[in-house]
């Protein structure tokens, strides 16, 4: 029974770290916690959303 409970609780933790990554991830911030300024890997972080923003401010 113990291990149950335990279980439960593990699952709980990891589906809160999933919706606060998402609702994170909707607000605009990063899992990096850097700037995109700066940053080679930028394109593979968010793929198009970074080459739109190149293009305009150009």
């Amino acid at each position: 029974m113990g291990s149950v409970i335990v279980g439960i609780i593990v699952v709980a933790i990891i589906v809160a770290i999933v919706l606060s990554m998402r609702s994170d991830r909707k607000k605009g911030k990063h899992s990096c916690g850097g700037t995109c300024g700066g940053c080679p890997n930028a394109c593979s972080c968010h793929g198009d959303t970074q080459k739109h923003k190149q293009k305009s401010s150009k």
